[in-house]
């Protein structure tokens, strides 16, 4: 078995250049999904000089299991994929107060995971429809400060795959990491991204 599995996979970038862009987002898919379906979210939004640049995962999905399955179970591929957001990071000629982290559902517990895992401060970080990655019960004894990153959490009241006590859970363990999390729960929202979450993002990103 390939034990970097996403470490070949393309990234596609869109917007401003970076050299020019005042911000460069990484966003990261959700299962099922491309790197060219979550840059069609950068389009709904307002700001047009932020570069935005999308990895993609390996036969459409970060790790095989639910977000919440015991971790070794989504290895090696949960790894991969955290070693692909840092090398797409790596990348970039820019210091990370200019970079945003965002994601939907997969895409979205992997960016929460991978900022809890490398905290520091960001210009923002957004989660559409997601929460920390393990079991319940899994120990957040995570390292670093956000030193006041906005973080923008939404999410479903009834969402199938992220529980509502997980959404809660991260938004505690990353308010005590020295984040500043917006979290909003929108009652009976299908698993998907509404305005509300749109607006909340341009307004971390203006």
């Amino acid at each position: 078995m390939n034990d970097d599995p996403h470490a070949g996979q393309p990234v596609l970038q869109a917007g401003a250049s970076i050299d020019d862009a005042r911000l460069v987002a990484i966003l990261l898919h959700g299962r099922g999904a491309s790197a060219e379906d979550i840059l069609g979210l950068a389009s709904e939004l307002a700001a047009r000089d932020i570069a935005y640049v999308a990895p993609q995962a390996a036969g459409g999905t970060w790790y095989p299991y639910s977000f919440l399955a015991p971790i070794p179970q989504n290895e090696p591929y949960l790894g991969s994929a955290l070693r692909k957001v840092a090398a797409v990071i790596g990348a970039l000629p820019v210091e990370r107060e200019r970079i945003v982290l965002l994601g939907f559902s997969q895409g979205a517990c992997l960016t929460l995971e991978f900022a809890a895992r490398n905290a520091g401060r960001y210009a923002a970080i957004a989660a559409f429809t997601g929460g920390l990655i393990g079991p319940p019960g899994t120990p957040r004894s995570y390292a670093g400060s956000f030193e006041g990153t906005p973080i923008f959490i939404g999410s479903s009241d009834v969402d199938p795959h992220v529980p509502l006590e997980r959404v809660h859970e991260s938004t505690a363990v990353l308010t005590r990491m020295g984040a500043e999390v917006d979290e909003r729960i929108y009652p009976g929202m299908a698993h998907t991204v509404n305005q509300d979450e749109i607006h909340a993002v341009d307004a971390l990103l203006g």
